[in-house]
């Protein structure tokens, strides 16, 4: 048998809890500790990336799923 595992952490942005892959998530170092940064909140930084013509962030397309717990 095995399982996945989801990370739960409230995002760096906006501060709403939602569910992560722990390694593929997008982050923002505060004092030396990965913040989690949100679906929403990325798309919106990328949006303002964009209109600055600047290249988006890479968002990894695991990084909002299930990782197999065997990944721990």
């Amino acid at each position: 048998m095995s399982g996945v595992v989801f990370a739960m952490g409230r995002c760096f942005g906006c501060q709403r809890p939602f569910s992560f892959n722990p390694h593929k998530v997008p982050s923002h170092r505060v004092n030396g500790v990965r913040e989690p940064v949100c679906e929403a909140c990325m798309a919106f930084v990328n949006a303002k990336r964009k209109e600055a013509g600047l290249d988006p962030h890479p968002i990894d397309p695991e990084a909002y799923s299930a990782m197999p717990e065997s990944d721990l």
